[in-house]
């Protein structure tokens, strides 16, 4: 072989060797991608002239055999590869010469199966099938059938009411019906049933409005289970919202609408058209309390309805928590978006329809002027809002100010011109009050009287209405657990104030007319006293039989009998007395259910204590013996009465005052011309001075009892102002006994008889006298008879012991200060006279210490120590002028002057006279 044949083609042995290698797929396939192109370019391609021409011009033997031994490696991958291809080629081939046996050998068989079969075998099978597909159409027509005869019953179930089984069998018709949509005969079917399905939504539309007024829970099961087959849960959902909203606006207009056209009287069609707010100005005031009841009771009924469907649901949400497993994954997951739509969707419709309910109500309160109701009926209207506004708060835990703030307006409008009504008339009757005693029972508690139940049964701050049972429990879902099965809360308002009417009167104890005039015994005539004020008499829970047609004089006869009984501890007070209380007991009513405007009925009570206080003071303790009794005045009173005079006295409303202001101030009121007040038998009036001002002091007992009541109601920032009226006025109450009292002790001795009798007495005497002067028995004959006198007057009218040491205290005073101003009269005196006078005084001490029990006496020691300044020397005397400015500069004139020549020269007189003046100086 040439040296190129023996390059091309490998020896034995090298193949052997290179076949005995250890073959590598991968290096294998290396060496075949390192083969250069241009050998697998052609088949012509002549790969040792290639390689020839490659070499180089310098050869290098060992370079060329580490290239020849490459190319072989290449060659001997190639060869393998080759080899392993053709085995594959080789295997192919005898496969595919098995199937061409297999083919023919089943062409063979398939030819004698054909020749082996009958036309009549196909025949068979055809007809069967034929038959089959004759069966099917057959099924299908009685469908068709049953669907086009659906409507009949479709109709029947929506006239039972059966929503979701009419919705049902509409789906499974419309599928149905899809499912043979190739007829021609469905596709109008198709359409019936699309109407069918609509109508069946839009009476559900009406079912679902129904639940608004009336919730069933079968039907609302129905109507719920309807929308969900529907798959419109959230749909339903905001539809019942907009029927919520829709039968709050018509179960007010329809309510209203329906007293406006009964109190019109006629069948007039304007008022159908008015617009909501501008009916509500058209409702009377006799059927505005039985309008605003139905009002409330419908308007309930819509918020229980919502109550019971939010409680429908939660109960279908916990049972759908409670079955696990309901449904697939994507349809669970559905179900729970839903459920927390329609929740979210229910919890904001709780405050959206309560806003809703309160602006209508809104619109009815302020479309009718209450100002001049009376006062029972106004009590109801904040009785029926308070129950509305604690509906409220149950409801949704509003707060209802929308209420709150029109409720508080109609209540300050109202409460100002009823408390100015109250004022004349309280006026009225301090001016035809003859301040005799109101004849009570001995133990008699304000809180007897029917104004003041209300204190007993107060409820929780955020429970307004003053007359519904107490309850300790929370007030969260009491209203609607209680109603829940039937009832309205509304209907209890009218039932109460029957019963309350009821035990008015039964405990009452006297029901005839003429007793009620006998409360106004001395009147002229009791024609313009309100029955509200007259009907209410005294004596609270007697128990007494009724009397008829009682006399005035048995009947004043009885009173009397029965308050003697227990007259030295029955309470002093009038009529007019215990008709401010009760005008007190209605405002703190009026407090106690509407809280917001409580400061401003405190305002009121103070002024009612005030106008009484001043009428006290101005009846009694304001007259002719003023320039005496304003010495005897404290200044804390006397800023009162300067007070209440400027700010509730119309006289002081000064010119520039706008006629508001002038509404809001009441006249000064006068002493009725029944009362004497000037006969000495009497002791100018001592009964009527004792009643007027004991039952003064009554009242402010009363009002310190209900202090802590009012503090309560009292807000925060205001109580300040309390405290200061209960400070600077009513612990002054009792202070006015003074100024009253001192004009009796004044008018009751004749201290002017004494100072002329004092006046003829000779004090420069020699010798001792052992027998006192005749003043002295002349002054204690004067004090004898006023202790008679105020026994006489006793026989009238309890006396009590503070008033009794008032009297004693004063007239005493007043005789004392008279002593000294006798004696401060005196030109010369001896100091005989000084033990004379001593004796006179002692004398007199001792015959006034048996006609009383005031110890120690009053002003005791300013008249001893007076008569005991003659003895002082010159030094003593100038620091007893400067210690004792009780004294007046002519008194302490005088003793300087009567001691000139006795112990104290002309020099030392003058020093003396100089120290008194520097002393008057500056009062000057």
């Amino acid at each position: 072989m040439s040296p190129v044949e023996s390059f091309r083609t490998p020896s034995k042995e090298e193949l052997r060797e290179l076949r005995e290698q250890p073959t590598d797929p991968q290096a294998e396939q290396e060496i075949i991608d390192s083969i250069e192109e241009v050998y697998f370019s052609s088949d012509s391609f002549d790969m040792v002239q290639y390689e020839l021409e490659k070499l180089p011009l310098d050869l290098n033997l060992l370079e060329l055999e580490e290239y020849r031994d490459k190319l072989k490696r290449q060659q001997a991958a190639v060869s393998t590869t080759f080899r392993e291809e053709l085995e594959r080629v080789t295997s192919l081939q005898t496969n595919l010469q098995l199937a061409a046996v297999i083919c023919t050998n089943a062409r063979r068989q398939l030819r004698s199966a054909k020749e082996g079969f009958t036309e009549a075998s196909l025949g068979l099978l055809a007809n069967q099938r034929r038959r089959q597909l004759l069966t099917g159409l057959l099924k299908s027509l009685r469908t068709i059938k049953t669907l086009q005869r659906t409507d009949v019953r479709l109709s029947e179930m929506l006239e039972e009411e059966d929503y979701p089984g009419a919705i049902q069998l509409c789906l499974e018709c419309q599928k149905a019906a899809s499912t043979f949509k190739h007829y021609n005969c469905i596709s109008e079917l198709n359409s019936k049933l699309q109407d069918t399905l609509e109508q069946i939504e839009e009476q559900l539309d009406v079912a679902l409005s129904k639940t608004c007024k009336h919730f069933d829970v079968s039907h609302y099961t129905k109507v719920q289970l309807a929308y969900k087959l529907l798959g419109k849960t959230q749909t339903a959902m905001d539809q019942l919202h907009m029927h919520f909203t829709q039968a709050i606006h018509n179960t007010v207009f329809q309510v209203v609408l329906g007293y406006v056209e009964l109190c019109a009287g006629n069948a007039d069609t304007k008022f159908q058209k008015m617009q909501y707010k501008d009916l509500c100005t058209h409702i009377t005031t006799d059927s505005y309390i039985p309008c605003l009841t139905d009002l409330c009771k419908a308007l309930w009924e819509v918020m229980l309805s919502y109550h019971l469907t939010m409680q429908w649901h939660d109960e279908h949400y916990k049972e759908d928590e409670a079955t696990p497993g309901a449904g697939n994954a994507e349809g669970s997951d559905e179900s729970t978006v839903g459920r927390s739509y329609v929740k979210k969707k229910l919890e904001h419709g709780l405050t959206r329809i309560w806003q809703d309910v309160q602006l209508k109500v809104k619109a009815y309160l302020l479309g009718t002027d209450v100002s001049n109701f009376k006062y029972d009926d106004f009590i109801v209207v904040l009785d029926v809002i308070s129950r509305l506004i604690q509906v409220g708060e149950e409801f949704c835990g509003s707060k209802s100010e929308v209420l709150q703030e029109s409720i508080k307006r109609q209540s300050v409008n109202y409460f100002k011109n009823y408390h100015r009504t109250r004022l004349e008339e309280l006026r009225m009757f301090l001016e035809n009050e003859t301040w005799e005693l109101c004849p009570v029972k001995y133990n008699f508690s304000i809180a007897q009287l029917h104004e003041f139940k209300f204190m007993g049964q107060c409820r929780s701050p955020s429970v307004s209405p003053s007359r519904q049972p107490e309850s300790t429990e929370p007030v969260e879902l009491f209203l609607f657990e209680q109603y829940l099965q039937g009832g309205n809360p509304f209907e209890m308002q009218i039932d109460n104030k029957e019963e309350e009417t009821e035990d008015v009167l039964a405990s009452n104890g006297y029901e005839s007319d003429e007793l009620e005039k006998s409360v106004y015994q001395d009147y002229d005539s009791d024609s313009d006293v309100p029955e509200e004020l007259k009907q209410d008499y005294v004596d609270e829970q007697t128990g007494d039989a009724p009397v008829k047609s009682v006399s005035r004089e048995t009947l004043r006869s009885q009173k009397r009998s029965d308050y003697n009984l227990n007259r030295a501890n029955a309470p002093i007070l009038t009529n007019t007395t215990l008709n401010v209380i009760r005008l007190v007991g209605k405002y703190m009513q009026m407090m106690n259910i509407l809280k917001p405007i409580a400061f401003d009925v405190i305002h009121c009570v103070s002024q009612l204590f005030d106008y009484y206080l001043y009428a006290v003071y101005t009846f009694f303790g304001r007259n002719d013996m003023v320039c005496i009794s304003k010495h005897f005045c404290s200044p804390p009173c006397s800023v009162l009465i300067l007070n209440i005079m400027q700010y509730l006295l119309w006289e002081n409303a000064g010119p520039h005052a706008s006629p508001e202001e002038r509404k809001e101030k009441v006249p000064s009121p006068h002493l009725s011309q029944l009362v004497v007040l000037t006969a000495s038998d009497t002791l100018y009036g001592l009964a009527e001075r004792v009643v007027a001002t004991e039952s003064l002091v009554f009242l402010a007992e009363q009002f310190e009892f209900l202090q802590p009541h009012l503090d309560t109601m009292m807000p925060s920032a205001k109580k300040p102002f309390l405290q200061q009226f209960y400070s600077q006025t009513v612990s002054t109450a009792s202070e006015l006994r003074k100024p009253i009292y001192w004009i009796v002790a004044a008018k009751a001795i004749d201290y002017e008889q004494m100072l002329l009798l004092m006046a003829g007495v000779k004090w420069d005497i020699k010798e001792i006298m052992s027998q006192h002067n005749v003043y002295v028995d002349v002054l204690l004959k004067e004090f004898e008879k006023f202790n008679q006198r105020l026994g006489d007057v006793s026989k009238i009218v309890r006396i009590p012991l503070p008033v009794s040491n008032v009297l004693w205290e004063h007239c005493i005073r007043l005789a004392n200060r008279t002593l000294v101003e006798g004696y401060a009269n005196v030109k010369k005196c001896s100091n005989e006279g000084r033990a004379l006078m001593q004796l006179d005084f002692q004398q007199f001490l001792m015959k006034l210490e048996k006609l009383t029990d005031l110890r120690p006496i009053p002003d005791k020691e300013f008249v001893e120590t007076y008569i005991k300044a003659y003895y002082l020397t010159e030094n003593d005397m100038e620091q007893f002028i400067k210690n004792h400015r009780e004294y007046s500069m002519k008194q302490l004139t005088n003793l300087v002057n009567v001691c000139l020549g006795s112990h104290i020269n002309k020099k030392a007189r003058q020093k003396l006279l100089t120290a008194i003046d520097d002393i008057d100086r500056p009062k000057r």
